[in-house]
């Protein structure tokens, strides 16, 4: 643009909106950030993805859902429910299935894409913890996350219960035998979210308004404060050589990473349409309506529910008298457990952050074999709630592999306390085992698979020294030491025991970081030996 020439009507807004609100110069800021491109980092991605799905599906089956008890008789084109009485719930979900032109896919859209969703923030988190992308100052991230993951469980459940047909009424009234043997607060509760007895007029109504309101609106802006600290700490990122705790190496978000991004969330896209056009999920018009007198065959949760079913199964159907009230312990300590099994996995960070007194901030991922404690802890978690899991379907696998339900039970009843030791010890041992064989790999080198005959007759395998990239990866950890227990005297001689909080971490430190706990990398003595009898 010569002098003579003014800037156009477009120019000038984008000036008059960049003097204002800045976006020019925050776009020009941040839209050159480095994002990584290792493949993990795609589950967060899903996630995102197929809440985006959700949100989109969730908002078209509201046109069209009516969330009322009140009892009509159907007369729609499915002839196997003609006249018979159902609520509009019910009716209207049923016409969105054969009625609406498109509803049955997108029915089935919105529920895969929320089984998907759950399911790729369990693997996501998973992964986040095996890696020891949680710590510092990445803790209120980690909490944002597991709120996500609850929300998104309970969620499900408040979306799976609205058809109010006979599936999701039988898991509605196992809900609230739960919440009634609550002592002293499982009436309140009761009445709060049922709004009466059950079944009443109000509980579609008020899931309804929980399912589409409430809570996707705290998702959505515990996903928003959730993505702003990402962006603000950046990705985390493996070692490798030119990346450290402050350098991060990889894409652009503008324009490689975005365009990318715009791509996999179409395929993401594509294969839950994919998986929700072939396999059928949550048939209601095969359950029919809910009915108290009546159970469907084969009730079982969605998948993510289903451990919280499997801890009531197992648990003995123990009851105790107090104060002329019988608590029903069958019921009341697996609603207990529930809480705490999912919370046991959101509080390990500031654990381990007590227990091993690490101010520092980390930016570069953990291998999990260099924590093999942490590793341990993690597999053994998710083997109890896979026991609870298999456990929430008892019946299915007594009738499928025609075994004896009991023998099932009995058998989880042990494997939930027994699993979790077994898979700890086991998890540790392979972890110290494969820190063991890198560590000879950085001695001794790669196994080329060449057999050599020495000149005296023996024969011995030929190894390849590793790539200086190789070796980075394979002893860039590090190895904190544990901590050790103050002085029992301070510097005027006067006796200073340590308290029970400071031994229980002391102790705690040695499990982490003892001998017990890892295999020694090899140090730059035994490195620079390697390498000069190489000849660099």
């Amino acid at each position: 643009m010569t002098r003579n020439q003014s800037p156009g009507r477009g120019q000038r807004a984008a000036d008059w909106a960049d003097g204002r609100l800045g976006i020019y110069s925050l776009a020009r800021a941040n839209l050159r950030k480095i994002f990584p491109d290792h493949w993990s980092f795609m589950l967060g991605e899903i996630c995102l993805y197929t809440f985006v799905i959700i949100i989109l599906t969730g908002v078209w089956l509201t046109l069209f859902f009516k969330p009322s008890m009140g009892e009509v008789v159907y007369a729609g084109s499915y002839v196997p429910l003609k006249g018979v009485p159902m609520s509009e719930a019910y009716a209207s979900t049923v016409d969105i299935s054969f009625e609406v032109r498109g509803g049955l896919l997108i029915r089935q859209i919105h529920h895969w894409a929320a089984i998907v969703f759950v399911a790729a923030m369990f693997v996501h988190m998973m992964r986040v913890f095996f890696t020891g992308a949680f710590r510092k100052p990445r803790e209120i991230n980690w909490a944002f996350g597991f709120l996500l993951l609850f929300l998104g469980m309970l969620d499900g459940f408040f979306g799976y219960s609205l058809p109010d047909d006979l599936l999701s009424g039988t898991g509605i009234r196992f809900i609230e035998g739960s919440i009634l043997a609550v002592p002293l607060v499982g009436t309140y509760i009761q009445m709060f979210l049922f709004g009466g007895e059950f079944p009443g007029h109000d509980i579609v109504p008020r899931f309804f308004t929980i399912h589409v309101l409430l809570i996707p609106g705290i998702m959505l802006g515990l996903l928003v404060a959730h993505l702003i600290l990402v962006f603000y700490h950046k990705h985390t990122q493996w070692a490798g050589p030119g990346r450290t705790e402050k350098n991060v190496v990889g894409m652009p978000l503008m324009p490689v990473y975005l365009a990318k991004a715009g791509g996999f969330f179409f395929l993401v896209f594509g294969i839950v349409a994919l998986v929700a056009a072939i396999a059928t999920v949550n048939p209601i018009w095969a359950y029919g309506p809910y009915r108290p007198d009546q159970v469907s065959t084969d009730a079982q949760p969605d998948w993510y529910m289903g451990f919280a079913e499997g801890l009531i199964r197992i648990m003995p159907g123990w009851e105790i008298g107090l104060w002329g009230h019988t608590l029903n312990l069958g019921v009341l300590i697996p609603f207990a457990l529930f809480p705490l099994v999912l919370g046991a996995i959101a509080v390990y960070p500031f654990i381990e952050n007590w227990v091993t007194d690490d101010k520092r901030e980390h930016h570069l991922l953990d291998r999990p074999r260099n924590a093999p404690v942490r590793t341990a802890l993690g597999a053994a978690w998710i083997s109890l709630y896979l026991v609870a899991l298999a456990a929430g379907g008892n019946d299915l696998i007594a009738t499928h592999l025609h075994l004896s339900l009991n023998s099932i039970t009995y058998a989880a009843r042990v494997g939930f306390f027994a699993v979790p030791v077994a898979v700890f010890v086991i998890t540790k041992r392979w972890c110290l085992g494969l820190q063991r064989r890198d560590r000879e790999k950085v001695l001794h080198g790669r196994e080329t698979g060449v057999i050599k005959r020495l000149p005296h007759g023996e024969f011995t395998e030929v190894h390849a020294r590793l790539t200086p990239r190789e070796l980075h990866r394979l002893t860039a950890h590090e190895q904190p030491r544990p901590l050790e227990l103050p002085a029992p005297v301070d510097e005027n001689g006067v006796a200073r025991p340590a308290g029970v909080l400071t031994r229980t971490r002391t102790r705690l430190s040695r499990g982490f970081h003892g001998e017990g706990g890892r295999i020694p990398k090899p140090t730059a003595e035994e490195l620079h030996e390697i390498t000069e009898g190489h000849g660099h």
